[in-house]
C-alpha cells in the first residue's frame, strides 16, 4: 500500500548512496572467513589510526553516559591553531558529508544551479537534487575538472560550484595556473567549495588558506577530512574552513552534539602524530608507484592518481569487481560515475596491495573480452 501521505517530490529522482561493501558483509555473502578479506574499496588508511589516537579514545569510553562537547571547544582550537586561522572560521561535521548538506541548506532552493565536474563526486548532484537545485554538469578533460568551462558556465541562478581538488574518484588534480584563475574570476554571488579531502597525500598544491585567513575571499569555503590521511573514517569528522559568517550561518544549522567524544578524543591525539603522517604518506607514494607498474606490466591503461586511490580500465568493471569479491578483494565498481569500464582501487599495506594484483591477474585472464 502506498503511503497515506505525499513524500517530497525531489525524492523521487534522488538515488541512493552507494559506499564501498563492508568485510563482514562480503564474507557472510560468499562464505569466506572474514579474515581472508581485504576491503580496498573506500580509500580508508590501511595503517588505522595514529596509535596516539587509539589511546586517547580508549581514554573517554569510561565517559560515555556524557554529551559530548557541542561545540568541540579543545579539538576546535587545536585544529584552528594548527591552519593558523580563527575558530570562527572553522566548522566540524560528522564527515565532510555533513557540511555539504548545510551548504544545501544555506544556500539552495528551488531555480538556483549548482556547477559540478563529470566524473566528480556522487554526493554534490544527491545534495543539489534534495534541495530542489539544478545541477550543472561540465565535461570533464583527461578524467578531470574542466575549471575554465566551469566558469565559463556561471549564471547569476549560479550559487554553488564543486571543485574537489584532487578529484574523487578519478585521482586527478587540477592544473595550479587553472586553480588560480578561478580563484581570480569566480563571481562574488558563488560560493567556491574546494573539496580537498585528499590534500594531504599532494607534496605541491596551491596552499589556499591564506585566502580564507585574511578574508579575501569571502565566497570560498574549503573542505577537508579526519578520514582519509589520519584514518578516523569510523567516527566521521570532517571540517570547513570559510568566513567567519558563513560559518555563522553553518552553526545554525549544525545539530547539537553533532561530534561524538571518541572522534575529538582521537582527532586532537592524531593532529600530533606526525611520524604516524609520514608513514600514511610514504606507504601511499609506494603503493601508487606500485600499482602503476603492475598495470603497465598487465597493459592496463589508469587514470595517474594524487590521492591514495587509483582508477584502472578492466573492461566490465562490474563483473570484474563481482569476480574479485568471491576470492575475498573488496574493489569499487565505477558504473555509478558512468565509467563502466573502470574499478578504484584504495591503496592498502604492501602484502594487501600484492594479493589485489594476483586476484586481479586471475580474474583478468580468465574473464572473457577483458584487457590483455
Amino acid at each position: 500500500m502506498p503511503l497515506p501521505f505525499a513524500l517530497n517530490s525531489h525524492l523521487k529522482s534522488l538515488a541512493v548512496y552507494q559506499p564501498g561493501r563492508p568485510i563482514q558483509e562480503v564474507a557472510r555473502e560468499h562464505g569466506l572467513n572474514p579474515e581472508d578479506v581485504i576491503k580496498l574499496a573506500s580509500n580508508e588508511n590501511p595503517l588505522g589510526p595514529s596509535p596516539k589516537a587509539l589511546a586517547a579514545m580508549r581514554q573517554v569510553l569510561d565517559k560515555s553516559h556524557l554529551y559530548p562537547d557541542g561545540s568541540a571547544f579543545y579539538l576546535k582550537t587545536k585544529l584552528a591553531d594548527k591552519l593558523g586561522i580563527g575558530t570562527d572560521q572553522l566548522i566540524l561535521g560528522n564527515g565532510s558529508n555533513e557540511i555539504i548538506e548545510f551548504i544545501g541548506h544555506a544556500l539552495l532552493s528551488e531555480g538556483d544551479e549548482v556547477i559540478v565536474s563529470q566524473y566528480g563526486f556522487a554526493v554534490y548532484p544527491l545534495i543539489t537534487a534534495l534541495f530542489g537545485a539544478t545541477l550543472v554538469e561540465v565535461p570533464a578533460v583527461e578524467f578531470g575538472h574542466d575549471l575554465p568551462a566551469m566558469l565559463r558556465a556561471v549564471t547569476p541562478k549560479t550559487r554553488v560550484m564543486f571543485v574537489a581538488n584532487p578529484n574523487n574518484p578519478t585521482g586527478t588534480m587540477a592544473p595550479r595556473e587553472q586553480v588560480v584563475n578561478l580563484l581570480n574570476e569566480i563571481p562574488p554571488h558563488v560560493l567556491l567549495v574546494m573539496d580537498e579531502a585528499y590534500i594531504e597525500f599532494l607534496r605541491d598544491s596551491v596552499d589556499l588558506l591564506p585566502l580564507v585567513r585574511s578574508s579575501l575571499k569571502k565566497n570560498l569555503l574549503l573542505l577537508r577530512t579526519f578520514s582519509k590521511v589520519y584514518g578516523l573514517a569510523g567516527h566521521r569528522l570532517g571540517y570547513g574552513i570559510g568566513n567567519h559568517e558563513l560559518i555563522a550561518a553553518f552553526e545554525k544549522i549544525r545539530q547539537p552534539f553533532n561530534i561524538n567524544a571518541i572522534a575529538q578524543a582521537g582527532a586532537m591525539a592524531a593532529l600530533d602524530d606526525e611520524e604516524h603522517l609520514e608513514r600514511t604518506l610514504g606507504n601511499n607514494s609506494q603503493g601508487l608507484a606500485f600499482f602503476e607498474n603492475e598495470f603497465f606490466q598487465m597493459k592496463l591503461s589508469y587514470v595517474p592518481s594524487h590521492a591514495n586511490f587509483i582508477l584502472v580500465r578492466v573492461g566490465s568493471g562490474n563483473q570484474v569487481f563481482n569476480a574479485l569479491q568471491k576470492i575475498g578483494v573488496i574493489t569499487r565498481p565505477m558504473g555509478g560515475y558512468n565509467l563502466p569500464d573502470f574499478i578504484r582501487i584504495s591503496i592498502g599495506t604492501p602484502q594487501e596491495n600484492a594479493r589485489c594484483i594476483q586476484a586481479l591477474r586471475a580474474v583478468m585472464s580468465e574473464l572473457p573480452n577483458q584487457p590483455a
